[in-house]
């Protein structure tokens, strides 16, 4: 592996994010802080970026997003101050901030089920787990279009061993990252989930 430093680790970067934020709602007062959670998510769009053409737009739309709750961060501290703001002002859905905020927490769930994917499974092609975790999170939100795009595009998506060294990663510290990720954001994810389900929101 090349140089060891955390900088230069972008896998490392995002666990550790996670854990923070992980940390921070099982410590505190039972909310997400809205900007450390956007500077997290912002750690998770690099790796989009390394999968290639087959999630470009998801790179694109997630990087978009992440932007929109970056600058809403100034008017509501938390999580739960943004959806209960949109809430107050009647604009949750179309191009709101709780919207984006759902589109986010799918990308974010995306990586989940693409990191557990590939802790099982042997091989070095990337292309099964990153299709089961497209079809289990995103797929369903997508026409046919985009679905026919990505199809085509996880042909050209990296190898393992070719992702890890654009990460800068062994199997074993990836493995160890990849599951400090999928620990760390099972309970941002419930958090979010619980969050719309609470207000009666469609997830």
């Amino acid at each position: 592996m090349a140089a060891n430093t955390k900088t230069n680790r972008p896998l490392r970067q995002i666990a550790e994010a996670f854990e923070e934020l992980a940390l921070a709602l099982k410590s505190g007062s039972g909310d997400i802080q809205l900007a450390p959670f956007c500077r997290a998510c912002s750690r998770v769009s690099v790796l989009f970026g390394y999968l290639g053409i087959a999630f470009k737009f998801a790179e694109k739309d997630f990087v978009d997003k992440i932007q929109s709750l970056t600058e809403a961060s100034s008017s509501s501290a938390t999580l739960q101050a943004l959806v209960d703001s949109d809430i107050k002002s009647g604009s949750v859905r179309g191009g709101s901030y709780s919207n984006n905020l759902l589109l986010v927490k799918r990308g974010l769930d995306m990586v989940k089920v693409l990191f557990e994917r590939l802790l099982v499974t042997r091989g070095s092609s990337l292309r099964d787990p990153a299709s089961v975790a497209y079809a289990q999170v995103l797929a369903p939100h997508h026409g046919w279009a985009i679905r026919k795009v990505v199809a085509a595009g996880m042909y050209t998506l990296p190898t393992k061993s070719q992702l890890l060294k654009k990460l800068n990663e062994d199997e074993a510290s990836a493995r160890v990252d990849m599951q400090k990720y999928i620990n760390a954001s099972a309970s941002i994810l419930q958090y979010v989930n619980n969050l719309f389900l609470s207000r009666n929101l469609d997830i």
